[in-house]
């Protein structure tokens, strides 16, 4: 199959079937780089309405930058990864405060911000600024693996590399920004990942996974993720109607967000087991009733964790110093919902108090 054979298909079917998505009838590069910021790993169904709430609530790169970082993790609550909004804020500051607002240009020195890989990167500058760089996702391995019959492993640093020069062989030379875009939606769209409909493929004719039946295994990926079980046994301290909640700031899953006091154990445990664990043992006099969740199932890419809440009313004067001195403080429940939370957080709060 020729390069100009498969850029007149991919061109010509997208024209035809692309989704009126709001970051496609822009070549303004800070809205570009919110929507592949906030799609990366994330449906467009459920990243649209964080996009137009970014836009909305942030409307240049400098109203992102002179944010709080707590506000742009309340606004990000529910899209997971929180490392990409912390990265989407500091790119932010850089850009408004080193480049007076205007985004860097080339592909080169995209890469250079925090949180831009190669393929973010590819896609904002052929976008908004035209530059001649292919973009490779999970879409771009699936149809050119098929269409071409390119069998090496993506999950390993070669197979990569032979997919970014296949990539990079077919770009468009005049149409660089319509190519890229092109070639994802024909994988989201046409080309997906379980029963295409080959019948209605431009390249039904020409496709080595459809001459060969081997839709399903194409692409190859090897490498297999390792699912860590983990389980977390959340203390909600309660009096006078507060909370207590304290920031997350380990190295670890949801940092910078709000929780309670977590025992994290290697497995589940009931109340009569935690009762004299931590700090537990330490207030257990002055605890008034303890009410217990069923279990909450979570589910991260690399991890499993199971959850269970235990809500502590504590009496009236209780010590609850010893409770600061865990880093925890009391909120109001008014307070407790504008900061940013785990949605396994939000979802038992809203179960049990709103």
């Amino acid at each position: 199959m020729t390069k100009d054979f498969f850029n007149t298909q991919i061109l010509d079917w997208y024209s035809r079937n692309k989704r009126d998505l709001p970051w496609r009838q822009t070549r303004n590069p800070y809205h570009i780089w919110l929507s592949e910021i906030i799609l990366q790993q994330t449906r467009v169904s459920q990243g649209l309405p964080y996009y137009l709430k970014f836009v909305n609530e942030y409307p240049t790169v400098h109203d992102l930058a002179n944010a709080d970082e707590r506000d742009v993790l309340r606004v990000w609550q529910g899209l997971g990864y929180y490392s990409r909004a912390r990265n989407l804020h500091k790119s932010a500051k850089i850009i408004s405060e080193n480049h007076d607002g205007n985004f860097p240009n080339t592909f080169k020195d995209l890469l250079k911000l925090p949180g831009i890989g190669n393929y973010t990167a590819a896609a904002i500058a052929s976008i908004a600024f035209s530059e001649k760089v292919a973009v490779v996702d999970g879409n771009v391995y699936r149809v050119l693996s098929r269409v071409f019959g390119i069998d090496d492993d993506i999950s390993s640093g070669k197979g990569q590399k032979v997919f970014q020069e296949k990539a990079n062989e077919l770009i468009s030379e005049k149409h660089p920004d319509e190519f890229n875009q092109a070639i994802m939606e024909f994988g989201a769209l046409q080309c997906v990942p379980k029963s295409p409909d080959c019948s209605l493929c431009p390249f039904s004719e020409n496709c080595f996974a459809q001459k060969n039946g081997m839709q399903p295994q194409l692409p190859v990926k090897i490498k297999k993720v390792k699912v860590r079980k983990r389980y977390f046994n959340y203390i909600a301290f309660e009096i006078d109607g507060k909370l207590a909640l304290k920031e997350r700031r380990i190295s670890d899953i949801w940092r910078g967000l709000y929780d309670f006091h977590l025992i994290e154990t290697e497995q589940a445990l009931n109340w009569e087991e935690l009762l004299g664990a931590d700090v537990i043992g330490l207030i257990k006099e002055d605890i008034y009733s303890v009410d217990e969740s069923t279990e909450y199932k979570h589910i991260l890419t690399h991890q499993r964790i199971f959850a269970r809440f235990y809500t502590i009313k504590l009496k009236k004067g209780a010590d609850i110093g010893i409770l600061k001195d865990c880093g925890l403080a009391f909120y109001t429940l008014d307070e407790v919902l504008d900061l940013p939370k785990p949605v396994l957080v939000s979802t038992y709060l809203n179960e049990t108090f709103f």
